[in-house]
């Protein structure tokens, strides 16, 4: 094999490697997320209310009035939790997270109808 030949297969082996690590990350599946939500959130999130605390519930003016109004500030509530809420980074995958969030924001933004 001549020494450009080498060099070509190199650079592109290189290229797919490079290719295969950087993936992005699969788009929010919703459909996934209402799932995930109606076995570990509809407890106490039934229809978006709260029923521990009230004026901490996921419809959209108070995601606004606490600064929860992204799925990147949601996936990360679901994931370490807060105060009486638990956290599910050990029981979901990074995805399922980003799915449940997804899930969350858009049925804030449909007024959980």
């Amino acid at each position: 094999m001549c020494e450009k030949t080498a060099l070509k297969l190199t650079l592109l082996i290189f290229t797919l490697l490079i290719i295969s690590f950087n993936q992005p990350a699969l788009a929010a599946d919703t459909t996934n997320g209402a799932k995930i939500f109606d076995v570990h959130c509809a407890g106490c999130h039934l229809n978006g209310s709260n029923i521990v605390r009230r004026g901490k519930n996921l419809k959209l003016k108070a995601l606004k009035k606490y600064s929860m109004d992204s799925t990147e500030a949601i996936a990360f509530i679901v994931a370490n939790g807060k105060n009486n809420m638990s956290a599910y980074k050990d029981r979901l995958s990074e995805q399922e997270i980003q799915d449940v969030a997804a899930y969350v924001l858009q049925q804030a933004e449909k007024g959980w109808r």
